[in-house]
């Protein structure tokens, strides 16, 4: 199955974040933009792709390590970027350290758990808003976003999710994700 490893914000600040992208999409090019399905906004931590069902278990006693070890912690949505022309993102502040520990604890749990991973790069915080196929200026979108800032809440639980990808030749047809673990974070939280 296809899995990632995600910090899941409430859905009272994806209202925030999504009231921030309704002034977004009345920009013009908006409508080239692929706009991410809010109900599955997320933060990645760390990009499993396909696991084998054999390495789930060992999987999810390393995850729930990862979380145990790791204590609650703030974050809020917080301006905006893009990877160059072809996504557009919104972006986090608060205890990115321990934001970033967590990741790399997700990408450790699984890598020890035989999870065959890309090669490791620097984790770098965000929620993908929209993709672009052909290119699109996106300045005055990340321009449009650099003033928003959301409220902040407390992290508490780390999420695996299953990202089942849409049937070939469906029109509008998305990927659907569904958590399949979650696991609470801090001492006496784990395993």
């Amino acid at each position: 199955m296809r899995l990632f490893v995600a910090v899941l914000p409430p859905s009272a600040r994806l209202a925030e974040l999504g009231l921030a992208v309704d002034e977004l999409q009345t920009l013009p090019g908006a409508d080239r933009l692929r706009w991410a399905d809010r109900d599955d906004w997320h933060l990645t931590l760390a990009f499993l792709g396909e696991v084998d069902e054999a390495v789930l278990a060992d999987l999810h006693d390393r995850l729930a390590r990862a979380a145990h070890r790791t204590p609650p912690f703030e974050l809020r949505l917080h301006g905006g970027g893009r990877f160059g022309d072809k996504v557009l993102w919104a972006g986090v502040a608060g205890a990115l350290d321990t934001l970033r520990l967590l990741a790399e604890r997700a990408d450790a749990a699984a890598r020890r758990a035989g999870v065959p991973m890309d090669e490791h790069r620097r984790y770098h915080p965000h929620l993908t808003l929209a993709r672009s196929r052909a290119g699109l200026d996106l300045h005055p979108y990340t321009e449009s976003l650099a003033a928003f800032e959301g409220a902040g809440w407390q992290v508490g639980e780390l999420v695996l999710v299953r990202s089942r990808l849409p049937v070939a030749g469906v029109a509008g047809e998305r990927p659907r994700y569904e958590p399949v673990g979650v696991w609470p974070l801090g001492p006496g939280q784990g395993a």
